[in-house]
């Protein structure tokens, strides 16, 4: 178990004050985590909405993002002001660090630029003072219980995006509020607030994402495809846009700028090719489909014509052997048991002859056609060293030849 904090455990015992929000005053900013996110996104285990919330009227609107880089929070920074009609006096983060040092709560540098072009000052809360940013935080719990655990699995991010709009505008900003001049909904009364016209131009940052490239030599990014060399099918490339240009780098892993193209309106489903990268595309799909040859299969498993061949291969070798088998003479085959015999066993012992004409009990049959039986039944047993029963055959057929007459 952890050990209790004692500062947070009088978080909850300590008096809170209502903080007042004049119109036009203050912005809050903050992050949240939003759990599994459609494997198809590629964006890991965890996605993240920057949810910006006006904190007078409690009007909000979110940006979706694969991480909380800085180029990340001055995107969403710059889409969520425009979307919420204007920019207030203030900014309220709490301590994050894009924004500010954890420690000190000190501006970074790199935001101050921001801030500056944007004409706000940045106020950052005190550590753990959560409802500090009261409005947000409750925003954010609007977002994660009532339209991210609704969200469909087969949407894209862009889609997805459009949703979290969609939801603060028909959702969202028709919650019934009090004011002075009686119950009005979030929209009306954040119409009433004063604010200033955002910049012409956004911030200019960097946003880079790493994208599959598709087999059709195509990028996707915002809702639209962008077309980049065939060769680089299937490979993993890295698509920068840099806010305000208007355009869109794609480089390689080592930063080799392959591609740039015009944006297309986010979301449009457009497809942006290069007139080089068709050809190029084209010409190496021909090349791939001029053969006219059978594709090879798949794996080492042989077919069935391979094994019907195999199959009578090694029948045809099975019948040969037994022919060369029958037609080698017994007593070779005699001679070499009898010698591994005197081998093995220096002490000489008395064997039955195998040809007809010495046999001496006159078993042996007369014709050619029996012989060679005989033959092949005195070599089997002789093979099999069964030495008793090769001596005994003779009188076997004897017995049998006279029950048979």
């Amino acid at each position: 178990m952890r050990p209790k904090c004692a500062d947070c455990a009088k978080v909850t015992e300590r008096a809170n004050a209502i903080i007042e929000h004049p119109p036009g005053e203050e912005t809050q900013w903050d992050w949240v985590e939003l759990p599994n996110p459609p494997a198809q996104w590629g964006w890991g285990s965890t996605a993240f909405l920057l949810v910006g919330s006006l904190s007078h009227s409690g009007r909000w609107r979110g940006y979706l993002a694969p991480d909380m880089t800085r180029p990340q929070v001055i995107t969403g920074i710059d889409r969520i002001t425009r979307r919420l009609g204007g920019v207030t006096k203030v900014w309220r983060f709490d301590r994050m660090a894009t924004v500010c040092h954890p420690s000190t709560g000190a501006l970074t540098a790199e935001f101050a630029g921001v801030a500056k072009h944007y004409g706000v000052s940045v106020a950052v809360c005190p550590p753990r003072r959560g409802n500090r940013k009261g409005v947000v935080e409750k925003s954010n719990h609007t977002a994660a219980q009532r339209w991210w655990r609704t969200l469909a699995d087969e949407l894209t991010p862009e889609q997805a995006q459009a949703s979290c709009d969609t939801f603060c505008r028909t959702r969202s900003d028709v919650r019934m509020r009090r004011t002075k001049d009686g119950r009005s909904n979030v929209a009306t009364v954040a119409k009433r607030e004063p604010l200033s016209a955002p910049p012409a131009a956004p911030y200019p940052t960097t946003v880079t994402e790493t994208r599959i490239v598709s087999r059709q030599a195509l990028v996707a990014w915002k809702g639209n495809r962008y077309s980049v060399p065939p060769e680089l099918a299937m490979s993993e490339v890295h698509v920068s846009e840099r806010l305000g240009d208007g355009h869109i780098d794609i480089a390689t892993d080592a930063g080799i700028v392959i591609a740039r193209h015009r944006l297309a309106t986010a979301g449009s489903g457009a497809q942006v090719r290069d007139h080089g990268h068709v050809v190029a595309l084209d010409t190496l799909a021909q090349t791939g489909a001029s053969s006219s040859r059978r594709p090879h299969r798949r794996g080492t498993h042989p077919t069935r014509r391979d094994r019907t061949k195999r199959r009578r291969s090694a029948a045809s070798q099975d019948h040969n052997h037994t022919s060369r088998h029958a037609d080698r003479g017994v007593g070779d085959r005699s001679e070499r048991v009898r010698t591994r015999r005197t081998e093995q066993d220096p002490t000489p012992m008395t064997t039955t002859s195998t040809t007809a004409a010495d046999d001496s009990n006159g078993a042996a049959p007369q014709s050619q056609s029996s012989i060679s039986v005989y033959q092949q039944l005195r070599g089997h047993l002789a093979v099999l060293k069964l030495d008793s029963a090769a001596q005994a055959l003779p009188q076997v057929l004897q017995q049998l030849t006279h029950q048979i007459r």
